[in-house]
C-alpha cells in the first residue's frame, strides 16, 4: 500500500461491547463498581504505605508501586470502556489511541518487573532471613524499583513509536476494548512481518523472563515452608504463596496469549476477556490478596482510623 494513504484515517472507533446492546446497561453496572471498588482499594494501600512510618520497607513499597500501577492501567483503560458502553461505540483520535497504547504498554510492562521483584524480595526474605538486611538493601530496592519503571518506558516508547509509523487506510473500527497492540496492528495498511518478530521476542524478554523468575523464586520459597517445624506456619505460607500465584498466573498467562501472538486467531471477544482479565480483574485482586492477608497493613489502617477518630473527637 503506498505511503500517501497513511493519513486517510484520522481517527479509531472502538467497538468494545456494542454487539451486545441488550447487555449494555448491565455491563456498564458491574464494570463502574469495579472500576471505583480497584480505585479505592489501591489508593487505600498507597495512602496506608505512605503515612505509616513502620511499613516504609522494601516489602510494602513494593506494594505501594504496584498500587500506583494497578490503578493508573484501569484509570487508562476503564472510563473509555465506560464511554463506550454509555455510547455503543467510542471515539478516539489518533493522538488519543497513541497515547492510550502508551500508557497501556509502560504500565503493564512496569507491573511485569514488579511482580518479579516482589517474587525476589520474598524469596530473600523466606530462604536467607540472616541476610535480608543486606541483600534488599535501600540501594538494591531502588535499582529494582528504578529498573521496572524505566523498561516500561522504554518498551512502550519503542513500540508505540514503531506500530504508529505503519500506514492505516481504512477501515477505523477497532473490535477491542482499547488501542492496545494487537487490535491496532490489524489496521495498519503495511507487512508488519519484522514488527512481529520483534513483538514475540519483547514478550519472550518483558513477559516469560520475570514469570519464570517468580516460578523459580516460589519453588524455592515452597521448599523452605515445608522445612518448617509448625504447621500453622506451613498453612499459612501455603496459603499466602497460592493466592500471590493465582494473581501473577492470571496477569502473565492472560498477557502471553495476547502479546505472544499480536495476530492470533483468538476470537475478537476472546481477546477482549484476555485483556479485561489483566486490566480488569487483577488490579481488583492485588488490594485484597495482598493486603487482607496481612496483619500489619490491617494494623496500620486500624491505627490512622483510630488516630483520625481521635481527632474528630477531640
Amino acid at each position: 500500500m503506498k505511503r500517501h494513504n497513511q493519513s486517510s484515517v484520522v481517527e479509531f472507533i472502538l467497538l468494545g461491547f456494542s454487539n451486545f446492546p441488550e447487555l449494555r446497561e448491565q455491563l456498564f453496572g458491574v464494570f463502574l463498581v469495579v472500576y471505583l471498588v480497584t480505585l479505592m482499594g489501591n489508593a487505600v494501600i498507597i495512602v496506608i504505605i505512605s503515612l505509616e512510618q513502620s511499613l516504609h520497607v522494601p516489602l510494602y513499597l513494593f506494594l505501594q508501586n504496584l498500587s500506583v500501577v494497578d490503578m493508573s492501567i484501569s484509570a487508562v483503560i476503564m472510563p473509555g470502556m465506560l464511554v463506550g458502553l454509555s455510547t455503543e461505540k467510542m471515539r478516539i483520535s489518533i493522538l488519543g489511541c497513541l497515547a492510550q497504547m502508551y500508557f497501556i504498554l509502560l504500565f503493564g510492562v512496569t507491573e511485569c518487573f514488579l511482580l518479579g521483584a516482589m517474587a525476589y524480595d520474598r524469596f530473600a526474605a523466606i530462604c536467607s532471613p540472616l541476610s535480608y538486611p543486606m541483600i534488599m538493601n535501600k540501594r538494591v530496592f531502588m535499582k529494582l524499583v528504578m529498573f521496572s519503571w524505566v523498561s516500561g518506558i522504554l518498551v512502550a516508547t519503542v513500540q508505540t513509536s514503531w506500530v504508529f509509523s505503519f500506514p492505516f487506510c481504512g477501515p477505523n473500527e477497532i473490535n477491542h476494548i482499547s488501542c492496545e497492540t494487537p487490535a491496532v496492528l490489524e489496521l495498519a495498511c503495511a507487512d508488519t512481518f519484522w514488527f512481529e518478530i520483534y513483538a514475540f521476542t519483547g514478550t519472550i524478554m518483558t513477559v516469560m523472563a520475570p514469570f519464570l523468575l517468580i516460578l523459580l523464586s516460589y519453588i524455592r520459597i515452597l521448599f523452605a515452608i515445608l522445612r518448617m517445624p509448625s504447621t500453622t506456619g506451613r498453612q499459612k505460607a501455603f496459603s499466602t504463596c497460592a493466592s500471590h500465584l493465582t494473581s501473577v498466573t492470571l496477569f502473565y498467562g492472560t498477557a502471553n496469549m495476547t502479546y505472544l501472538q499480536p495476530k492470533s486467531g483468538y476470537s475478537p471477544e476472546t481477546k477482549k476477556l484476555m485483556s479485561l482479565s489483566y486490566s480488569l480483574l487483577t488490579p481488583l485482586l492485588n488490594p485484597l490478596i495482598y493486603s487482607l492477608r496481612n496483619s500489619e497493613l490491617k494494623g496500620a489502617l486500624m491505627k490512622l482510623w483510630r488516630r483520625k477518630v481521635d481527632l474528630h473527637t477531640f
